[in-house]
C-alpha cells in the first residue's frame, strides 16, 4: 500500500499534489530549498469558535490557509461542508496557487472551510457563523483587499458573500476598497456580471479549444469540433449545469448526467434545462421522462462516450474503475477527480486529460475581474460602451455612403451594440482559457512532456520561481 494511502485505499488529497508537483519537479533546473518553498503552505489557521444555535451552544472548527505568499492578496474560497479538514484545505489552497500561475492571475493561493452541514442549519444561524467566522479572520489578519480575498465554493455562494463584506466592512469602517475584500458578491453589491456561470464555462472553453486542436483529436480517433461529441458530466451542481448547458448549445450530445443518487442516460442527448427543472421540482434527477435509470453512478462514467466531465468531488476515478473508463478525453471540472494511479492506468490507455489545476481556473479568472472592478469603483463598459456605439455609428453612415446601400435594422443592432459588462468578462475569461491551453501544449510538446498534468505545473512552478527571483528573495 502507498504512503499517500489509507486503508481503505483512499488518498490524502495533499500528498495526490505533492506527487504531481514532484512529476514537474524532474523538468525543472533549480534550488531544491526554493522547490521546497513552494510547495509547503505558509500559513495554516486552524480555529473553534463557539455560536449559540437554538439554547445550545456549538463549537464550530473552521480554517483558512494561504498556501503561497509569492504574490499578494492569496485568494481562494471558502466551503461548509461536514467533509472540511485541514488536508483538503490545504490542497485546495495549493491547487489555487497553480491555477493562477497557469492563468497570470497575481494572487497566491488560499482556501478556507467550515464544517458544517448547510442543508441541516437554519439561514440565521448561517449567517450567524460566517460573520462570526470573518471576525475571527480579522483578528488574525487573514483578509482584507491586499492581503486574502476569499469567495465562493462548495455550499457557499453569493449570500454568504454578502455577508463576509458587510462583517468586514463594519469592524473596518472607512476602507474605500471594502469591496475587495471577497469576490463572488451579488451585482447589487459589488459583484461581477459572469461570475456565477465562470468556472463551467472556462470548463467549455478548455475543452473547446483542445478539440480544435487537429493533431489531439487525431491522436484519440476523433474529428475536429464540438459538434456531435457525447458527452458525460458527473455532477450537476453550479460547474457541472453551466458546463452542461454550453456543450449543449454548442452542439455537443449531453448523453448522461450522473448526482449522488444515480445517473440518467440516453444515447441520442438529453435536454440540459429541462433535467434542471426537473432535478429542481423533484429532489432529483432520477426519473427524468426522456432518459434511463442508472443506480450505480459510479458505472455511468464507464459508459461509451467522447467526453468525461468529473464535475464534483476528488477521487472518482480511481485504480479500481480506471481500466473500465471508456472516455477518449477527460476534463477534470472538479479538483483532484482522478487518483495519481488512475492517472497512469488512464495515460497508458491513451486518454488525453485536461488537468484541474488549468481547466476550473475560469472562476479565479473572473473573480480577478471583480476584485479588479472593486479597486476601481468602476463598472466594465461604464466608460467605453456609449463611444463605442456612437464609433460604430459612424462607421456603419460611411459603409452605407460608400456602399449606396442601406444595412438592415437587425444588422445595424448587430453591429452598433457596445459591450457589456458580461460581454467584456465572457471575453477576458475565453482570452484566459485559449492562452492558457496554448501555453500548456507548447510546453508539453517543447520539453517532451508526456502528459498536460505534469506539463501544467511544470509551467505554473516556473512562474512562480521567476516571481521569487525577481523579488530578489532567492539571488
Amino acid at each position: 500500500m502507498s504512503k499517500n494511502q489509507n486503508k481503505t485505499g483512499s488518498y490524502s488529497f495533499f500528498n495526490c499534489i505533492e506527487k504531481n508537483f514532484d512529476k514537474a519537479a524532474r523538468f525543472i533546473s533549480i534550488e531544491k530549498g526554493l522547490l521546497e518553498q513552494i510547495k509547503a503552505c505558509n500559513s495554516v489557521y486552524r480555529m473553534h469558535f463557539p455560536v449559540k444555535i437554538g439554547k445550545e451552544i456549538k463549537v464550530i472548527e473552521a480554517y483558512r490557509v494561504q498556501h503561497s505568499h509569492h504574490k499578494l492578496p492569496c485568494k481562494g474560497g471558502i466551503r461548509y461542508s461536514m467533509k472540511v479538514n485541514q488536508d483538503e484545505i490545504m490542497t485546495l489552497a495549493a491547487l489555487m496557487t497553480y491555477k493562477c500561475a497557469i492563468v497570470d492571475v497575481p494572487f497566491g493561493g488560499a482556501k478556507g472551510g467550515i464544517k458544517i452541514d448547510p442543508q441541516t442549519i437554519s439561514s440565521e444561524n448561517i449567517e450567524k457563523i460566517t460573520r462570526r467566522y470573518t471576525s475571527e479572520l480579522i483578528k488574525k489578519n487573514f483578509i482584507g483587499p491586499g492581503i486574502d480575498v476569499p469567495a465562493p465554493d462548495y455550499g457557499t455562494g453569493e449570500r454568504e458573500m454578502s455577508w463576509i463584506f458587510d462583517t468586514f466592512l463594519s469592524l473596518r469602517s472607512g476602507d474605500i476598497d471594502a469591496l475587495a475584500c471577497v469576490t463572488g458578491k451579488p451585482v447589487s453589491q459589488g459583484g461581477v456580471r459572469g461570475r456565477k456561470e465562470a468556472t463551467g464555462l472556462g470548463v467549455f472553453y478548455g475543452i473547446r479549444e483542445l478539440c480544435h486542436v487537429k493533431e489531439e483529436m487525431s491522436s484519440v480517433g476523433l474529428d475536429v469540433g464540438l459538434v456531435g461529441k457525447k458527452i458525460i458530466i458527473q455532477g450537476l451542481g453550479n460547474v457541472g449545469y453551466h458546463a452542461a448547458s454550453f456543450f449543449h448549445e454548442s452542439g455537443a450530445i449531453i448523453i448522461a448526467l450522473a448526482e449522488r443518487e444515480g445517473a440518467i442516460y440516453n444515447e441520442k442527448g438529453l435536454n440540459v434545462s429541462k433535467v434542471f427543472l426537473h432535478l429542481k421540482n423533484n429532489g432529483s434527477i432520477l426519473n427524468f421522462p426522456e432518459a434511463k435509470n442508472i443506480e450505480n453512478t459510479e458505472k455511468a462514467l464507464e459508459l461509451e462516450c467522447d467526453i468525461l466531465i468529473p464535475a464534483a468531488l476528488e477521487n472518482v476515478i480511481h485504480k479500481n474503475n480506471a481500466n473500465h473508463i471508456k472516455a477518449k478525453i477527460i476534463g477534470e471540472a472538479a479538483n483532484g477527480p482522478i487518483t495519481p494511479e488512475a492517472d497512469e492506468i488512464l495515460y497508458k490507455k491513451g486518454v488525453i486529460i485536461v488537468p484541474d489545476i488549468y481547466l476550473n481556473a475560469g472562476g479565479v479568472t473572473v473573480s480577478y475581474f471583480e476584485w479588479l472592478k472593486n479597486l476601481s469603483h468602476v463598472r466594465y463598459g461604464r466608460m467605453e460602451k456609449k463611444f463605442r456605439e456612437n464609433v460604430n455609428a459612424e462607421f456603419l453612415k460611411v459603409i452605407e455612403t460608400v456602399c449606396k446601400k442601406k444595412i438592415s435594422i437587425e444588422e445595424k443592432k448587430m453591429i452598433l451594440r457596445g459591450p457589456r459588462e458580461i460581454d467584456l468578462v465572457r471575453s477576458g475569461l475565453e482570452d484566459t482559457m485559449i492562452n492558457g491551453f496554448h501555453k500548456i501544449r507548447d510546453l508539453k510538446k517543447s520539453l517532451k512532456i508526456e502528459n498536460m498534468r505534469t506539463a501544467a505545473f511544470v509551467l505554473s512552478i516556473n512562474k512562480i520561481i521567476d516571481s521569487y527571483e525577481k523579488l530578489g528573495i532567492f539571488p
